[in-house]
């Protein structure tokens, strides 16, 4: 789990609470993540400290409530190595919800399909330019823009994908005779009668 292995890397050298832990990872990877809720980061800290990668403790404060500071242990700095060791795969195939619309939109037909695609291009158009904003206000961040780009070079696959869906319209809406499982039947019901 990224976020998981996430936080143990934060506590690596410095131990945390939860809400110093959310600020260094809004600052490590920036705007182009999302924010981390902070109940589901407390989540995975319980986890971690089930699991024994990470301990906790009490930490009196005066004039406010204690908090709970974290610390890594040996097993945690074990089980982040071996996740930095492993490649980063995509898991289960492609999926994305616009893929699901597409074939939607292509039962519906050609004028259906175009708006669909058309909507999709001026979203992807706009993330572009809400990305080049980002870029350049994070410019002097080497890992924050790193990962801006990552999303540019996302984004802009996503867009050759629209631009060749829109080419091949015709053929994205072009209704198959029979599907093959009907095929089949209809083969066996000739065979026996």
């Amino acid at each position: 789990m990224p976020i998981q292995h996430a936080v143990l890397a934060l506590l690596e050298g410095r131990e945390s609470h939860g809400y110093e832990l959310r600020a260094q990872f809004r600052e490590a990877v920036g705007p182009q993540w999302g924010d981390l809720n902070i109940g589901h980061l407390y989540q995975v800290l319980d986890r971690l400290v089930r699991d024994r990668l990470v301990t906790k403790h009490e930490v009196e404060q005066e004039n406010r409530p204690d908090k709970y500071v974290y610390r890594i242990t040996a097993a945690g700095r074990e089980e982040l190595e071996d996740w930095l060791a492993q490649p980063s795969l995509r898991q289960g195939g492609y999926r994305d919800d616009f893929f699901l619309k597409l074939a939607a939109a292509s039962r519906l037909g050609r004028t259906t399909l175009k708006r669909v695609l058309r909507t999709q291009r001026e979203a992807y158009v706009a993330e572009l330019a809400a990305l080049a904003q980002l870029s350049s206000q994070h410019r002097d961040e080497p890992l924050v823009s790193l990962l801006i780009r990552a999303a540019v070079l996302h984004t802009e696959a996503n867009l050759k994908i629209v631009e060749r869906a829109e080419r091949d319209a015709a053929r994205l809406t072009q209704r198959r005779a029979e599907p093959a499982a009907t095929r089949t039947q209809a083969t066996r019901r000739r065979a026996a009668g």
